[in-house]
């Protein structure tokens, strides 16, 4: 880390990390992003447009630079940071329709989750967006008090939907409202219902999933900028309004970054703000769906791969976190890290009991400044059930993929050096056997099977 804070900082949070009942512990916000590139914010060199909001997370906190999700897709990646296990042991790995239930492949109702581990502690808890992770009873199966979104992914993919979610209750829309709005809205609502209890606020929003739709006054700014793409694309998006899904990109952004900006200004408003911890992540890397053009935009930044991919770009993700009663930004962190990280990180800053056999590490070191408290991870490890099969892991400063794990689940391992190669375009396999060897280990400790999930 670029800079260390007071001791007298950590025993500030010595104090607020007593017991429930006691003033002073930290609220904590989560706001995930859907399908955002690690180069889609201009904190972390987006170009194109700029997220002013966004980027005061990483002005006035830490910024980290190699953080991962949990996975290339949304399920897992999910069901990682929901239960701090990485997809070679979590119960969700991949992608799956639950027929039974009509739902996306649900959690088990026995699950340790971040939310009840919030709720253990004595927090409010509230999930504002898109579960994902099972039927619309899941999410109050899991620790949440309050849901109110999309339930099933796939309806996620539409910004004017039919029907949205609050609790149990299925909600007929008219088809013209934006969906993100009301999300919003019901997310500060909680803010301001529950501003004198500590609470946990998981905002996970749609936005840039999907379709490339957003309401005409965000669109028009980039119009011009974008005026060769009129139209060429409209097929992609279902709201008629949404003639040009390039355009209609950086004004998802924009509307985004809106959001930040209002929950940040309500923390102000409610005086709060201090003692909250706003978490700001993506759950994957960017899509190349709804005529969303990650290429032109560059939104893997430096990296290589999109979503689906377990190269850089499909699973670095942007990760900033804002304290502003311990953390005294900027700092940038180099710390390796891992959606599966966030369960224990919570444990630790709300003084609850980590569960045992989980995959993560908590960060919480970092975020305090004790950096020579801060422990590593012996590697990460990601499994993907899509296109033939895939396996990952991040050792050290190196990187093994293999691909094709249903037909050849012993076929050939690349390897790359992440500290000279960011864009994983050398394959040192060859010449290194020794890594070669390393990764085969590694994929074979880290894998346990699954009657569910299995690689064809």
């Amino acid at each position: 880390m670029t800079k260390f804070f007071p001791f007298f900082l950590l025993a500030l949070f010595a104090m607020v990390s007593l017991s429930a009942a006691e003033p002073g512990r930290p609220n904590v916000i989560l706001i995930l992003a859907d399908d955002l590139g690690y180069g889609d914010l201009s904190c972390y060199g987006q170009k194109h447009f700029h997220t002013p909001r966004i980027d005061s997370l990483a002005e006035q906190g830490v910024k980290f630079t190699q953080f991962y999700a949990g996975s290339t897709v949304c399920a897992p990646s999910r069901c990682a940071l929901m239960t701090g296990f990485h997809t070679g042991h979590a119960a969700i790995r991949g992608n799956r329709w639950n027929a039974a239930t009509r739902s996306d492949w649900p959690l088990p109702d026995e699950s340790v989750t971040v939310a009840k581990v919030f709720k253990n502690a004595g927090y409010a808890t509230g999930l504002f967006g898109k579960w994902g992770l099972g039927a619309p009873e899941s999410p109050l199966k899991q620790g949440f008090d309050e849901f109110f979104g999309y339930s099933v992914q796939v309806d996620a993919h539409n910004y004017y939907p039919p029907f949205l979610y609050d609790g149990t209750e299925k909600i007929p829309m008219d088809g013209k409202t934006y969906s993100h709005d009301l999300i919003e809205d019901r997310a500060l609502a909680f803010l301001r219902k529950n501003k004198d209890k500590p609470f946990f606020c998981y905002i996970p929003v749609t936005i840039p999933h999907a379709a490339m739709q957003v309401p005409e006054e965000y669109v028009a700014p980039w119009r011009e900028k974008f005026a060769s793409y009129e139209d060429i694309r409209a097929k992609y998006s279902s709201a008629a309004e949404v003639r040009n899904p390039v355009a209609a990109f950086p004004g998802m952004i924009t509307r985004l970054d809106e959001t930040v900006g209002k929950i940040l200004d309500t923390l102000k408003e409610l005086d709060i703000d201090e003692n909250t911890i706003v978490f700001f992540t993506s759950d994957n890397g960017p899509h190349k769906e709804g005529g969303h053009d990650s290429t032109l935009f560059e939104s893997y930044g430096p990296l290589r791969g999109f979503k689906r991919d377990l190269t850089e770009g499909g699973i670095r993700v942007p990760l900033l976190v804002r304290w502003p009663a311990v953390v005294k930004g900027p700092v940038v962190s180099d710390h390796v890290g891992a959606f599966w990280d966030f369960l224990p990180t919570v444990c630790e800053l709300v003084g609850q009991p980590e569960p045992e056999g989980i995959d993560g590490v908590s960060f919480a070191p970092t975020l305090l400044g004790d950096a020579g408290e801060q422990k590593s991870h012996e590697y990460l490890y990601w499994e993907f059930y899509e296109q033939g099969g895939k396996v990952a892991a991040r050792w050290r400063n190196f990187k093994g993929i293999r691909l094709n794990v249903g037909k050849a689940p012993d076929g050939p391992i690349a390897v790359y050096d992440l500290s000279n190669d960011l864009k994983e375009q050398t394959d040192i396999a060859e010449s290194r056997p020794d890594l070669v060897e390393k990764f085969r280990q590694i994929f074979e400790k880290a894998h346990s099977p699954s009657d569910v999930f299995q690689f064809r």
